[in-house]
């Protein structure tokens, strides 16, 4: 029997995925239709993002799970009406784009990249850098995306160490956990990374407290998710140089308001939610991939963990 697979999502949206989908579906041997309407009793899988206009899930009382487009399930977890499995995104090729984008960054850090580029110098200054070995590079999160750039900065050599809230056994990284834990990883951050899900336990991570535990004149990356800080404490923590200078990627308000003290600090580089962005074509074979599990009745992958949020 043909399944039906509801896409709830946008218009740009559905330019872009409608035909990725359909093809994934093909190269899967799934006899699936898609559609971008149907009634709620037919459909048997959504694939799904939060700016939807589909909020109230209870009429669609035969849907087997909802797919996101989105890595982030913030925005839907919490909703009381979606009562059957939810799955988010993990796609190889966001995955791709999140380590090129942090190791290109943490790259520019280490070597001091900012002083010749972005602010050429006057004076003839010779320094040598420290080699990778001798940088100390933390990332708080060590989910997919964690794991994956903290796997290549290790190929790079530098020195790299990881918190999350359970504990994970990583080869060549150095792993923290729980709440003890969070101090002893921010102490080895030189260069931090954010790659924590956003959820009430993880909002202002960083905060004036935690911020102070980093080495004095850290540097922090942020492709994660705005809310992980507290803005009021960096603007403290960058204006005293405790922290020397923070690429953000993500914020609290999204499109930055042009009035955010952010735009205008000499040590904070915005740049607009570009780090990782779900691709058409990989994200859809992750879809099919799912439901053609579903239909065999093997655990769907990336299955999100309702009590924990992500």
């Amino acid at each position: 029997m043909t399944l039906t697979v509801l896409f709830a999502a946008s218009n740009e949206d559905w330019h872009k995925y409608g035909r990725a989908l359909s093809d994934a579906f093909t190269q899967e041997g799934l006899d699936a239709e898609l559609v971008t309407r149907a009634s709620p009793q037919d459909v048997d899988y959504i694939v799904y993002a939060p700016t939807s206009t589909l909020q109230d899930f209870s009429p669609y009382k035969n849907t087997k799970a909802v797919l996101s487009l989105w890595a982030g399930v913030e925005r839907i977890v919490t909703n009381d009406t979606l009562t059957f499995p939810l799955i988010k995104m993990v796609d190889p090729g966001m995955t791709q784009s999140m380590v090129e984008w942090v190791v290109g960054h943490v790259m520019r850090y280490h070597l001091g990249m900012d002083s010749h580029i972005v602010n050429p110098q006057r004076e003839w200054e010779w320094h040598s850098n420290p080699l990778a070995q001798e940088r100390r590079v933390c990332i708080l999160g060590l989910g997919s995306l964690g794991t994956a750039v903290g796997e290549q900065l290790c190929r790079m050599n530098f020195r790299v160490s990881g918190w999350s809230r359970s504990a994970k056994n990583l080869d060549g990284i150095e792993t923290f956990h729980g709440s003890d834990g969070l101090r002893d990883a921010l102490a080895t951050g030189e260069i931090l990374v954010l790659l924590l899900p956003d959820t009430a336990e993880t909002e202002n991570t960083l905060n004036r407290e935690t911020l102070a535990q980093l080495p004095k004149g850290a540097y922090i990356l942020n492709p994660g998710r705005g809310p992980l800080i507290e803005d009021a404490a960096l603007i403290e923590a960058l204006d005293s140089g405790q922290v020397a200078h923070a690429t953000l990627d993500v914020f609290r308000t999204e499109p930055l308001p042009q009035d955010h003290p952010f735009w205008a600090h000499p040590n904070v580089t915005v740049t607009p939610h570009i780090a990782a962005a779900t691709r058409p074509v990989t994200s859809a074979k992750e879809i099919a991939r799912n439901i053609v599990r579903g239909e065999k009745g093997e655990a769907f992958l990336n299955l999100v963990d309702r009590a924990r949020g992500y």
